[in-house]
Parts: structure tokens; sequence; C-alpha cells
């Protein structure tokens, strides 16, 4: 098993258990998409927040691996390797 790091903005620590910082385990070389699945179980309010009705990530939601948006990557089956810090930033809209 391997461990890696999400870390969730403050509008989402709620669906979280009010953390910003979770330590997941999951199988060594996962994806994101099965780090976030694993989340998910544990978290579903979280899921839906993150995740559309198709399992896609939401638009107004971005996924980083370390400093690399998913989107530019494999998406979510881009690698969270051991010890990997995974970001969740929701974007801003408004004026």
């Amino acid at each position: 098993m391997a461990t890696v790091t999400l870390e969730v903005p403050a509008v989402l620590a709620p669906t979280v258990g009010g953390r910003r910082v979770l330590e997941v385990e999951c199988e060594d070389g996962a994806s994101v998409g099965a780090v976030l699945d694993r989340v998910s179980a544990r978290f579903p309010v979280f899921a839906r927040r993150i995740r559309d009705e198709t399992g896609s990530v939401r638009r107004f939601a971005n996924v980083f691996v370390g400093s690399d948006n998913i989107r530019d990557l494999a998406g979510l089956d881009t690698p969270a390797p051991a010890g990997a810090r995974i970001m969740v930033i929701q974007s801003v809209a408004g004026g």
C-alpha cells in the first residue's frame, strides 16, 4: 500500500469531515481516479461536488498532482505515486 496526500479547499472541507488535508491509503501506482474513488467511498458528498454523473471531474474543479493539472496529463488516469500531493482547487465565478 502507498500513501498520498489529498488537499481540499476550505469550501470542501465540510464534505470530508472538516479536514483540509487527508492521507489516503491506496494501491501502489494507483491513479488519481482511484484515489478519488477511495475518498468518495467514505465521503459521498465530496464525490458529488468533484465529479459529475458520468464520473468526470466537474469543469469548475481542477485537480493537480504536484504542480500539474490532470487535464494536461492523463486525466483521472494520471498516476499518483506514493508520496504524491493531490490538490483540488475549485474555480471561482462571479464579478
